[in-house]
């Protein structure tokens, strides 16, 4: 393979995860309106579409070797390669979290909610524009932008801090809410551990750009 041709293939790599990536920020968005409407077609929908993540996440691993057996890369290749393996494997472990939410969008579909889901849209919202963000910063190797998306994270944490209180209080005066209410703890753990998945992306990126490896997940 010529120099050329294995830097096209690099570029499909990137339209590859930018593929799965949108579809990955879809499963988040869904999941949570599935949830928000007590919808549980839509539920469904979100779980059987995790096949097309996990699906992706193999073809890219697949592409991620070839492109290592066909050439001897330079480091900085390399570097991209298994940048690319991380991401995916973050990725799909995003997308599992949204069938996380669906199910318990199906587990309470037919009941009556203790109070509007306000938080927890808000969270997910949130969420989604880092994943969208974070995936930018990777494919324009933009440092500055990873670094950002990770700030944005501080956002999760505080509307998680609030909700984990807010529902820790309901649990303690009202003991009958305290199933469905657990469950909305879940979901909100969820939406944190997918905004920690985005920040290992972003450090990915910063790794890749500068070769250091850098923790963010404070």
């Amino acid at each position: 393979m010529t120099r050329g041709g294995f830097d096209i293939n690099l570029q499909s790599l990137h339209n590859d995860i930018l593929k799965m990536g949108s579809i990955v920020e879809k499963q988040i968005h869904e999941s949570i309106l599935a949830l928000s409407n007590q919808d549980e077609e839509l539920a469904e929908k979100v779980i059987e579409n995790d096949d097309k993540v996990d699906d992706l996440q193999k073809e890219i691993e697949d592409k991620c070797v070839k492109l290592i057996a066909m050439q001897q890369p330079l480091a900085t290749d390399l570097r991209n390669i298994f940048t690319t393996i991380k991401l995916v494997t973050d990725l799909e472990r995003i997308a599992d979290h949204a069938v996380d939410v669906a199910k318990i969008a199906k587990i309470l579909k037919k009941q009556k909610y203790i109070k509007e889901l306000v938080d927890i849209p808000k969270m997910a919202v949130t969420v989604e524009k880092m994943i969208h963000e974070s995936l930018n910063s990777y494919v324009e190797a933009d440092i500055d932008k990873a670094y950002a998306t990770c700030k944005i994270d501080d956002e999760v944490d505080a509307v998680y801090k609030k909700v984990f209180t807010e529902l820790l209080e309901r649990m303690a005066t009202n003991p009958e809410d305290i199933n469905q209410a657990t469950q909305f703890l879940f979901v909100c753990k969820y939406l944190e551990r997918v905004a920690d998945h985005v920040t290992n992306i972003c450090e990915g990126t910063i790794y890749l750009v500068t070769g250091e490896q850098v923790d963010l997940n404070d």
